[in-house]
């Protein structure tokens, strides 16, 4: 968090959850910036996906569907052979990912107050 920002132990905000439409058939929001950012980490579809608890075939979907919304493609793959195959973030893809994460940061810090004030009145009893 930045500075002059604090955060209580009990504040959570993994239950902040930004969605954003860049065009009305164009939607982006945590589940597709989590595969991003582990493609960014791995090298790898499959295991970007794994990471997330994703199957191969809806992370390879995902990544499909990301780079037909653009004009220039979010990640780039390479086919296996003996080296293997990988795949890597374009810069369009990495200006995307930070992009969602500076907004991801302003909401959260924006909506922080307001989360506090209804988790002080919700109830404390274990969900049914």
């Amino acid at each position: 968090m930045s500075k002059g920002t604090h955060m209580k132990a009990d504040d959570n905000l993994d239950d902040v959850q930004l969605r954003i439409m860049i065009t009305p058939e164009v939607r982006f929001g945590p589940g597709k910036a989590n595969l991003l950012e582990g493609i960014k980490d791995t090298g790898s579809i499959a295991a970007a996906g794994r990471r997330i608890g994703m199957s191969y075939k809806r992370a390879w979907y995902l990544v499909n569907a990301m780079n037909s919304h653009f004009n220039l493609p979010l990640v780039e793959s390479t086919k296996g052979g003996t080296a293997g195959g990988g795949a890597s973030l374009t810069p369009l893809g990495e200006e995307l990912l930070s992009v969602y994460r500076t907004m991801q940061r302003l909401t959260e810090k924006a909506v922080l107050p307001e989360l506090r004030r209804l988790r002080r009145k919700a109830s404390r009893r274990s969900a049914i």
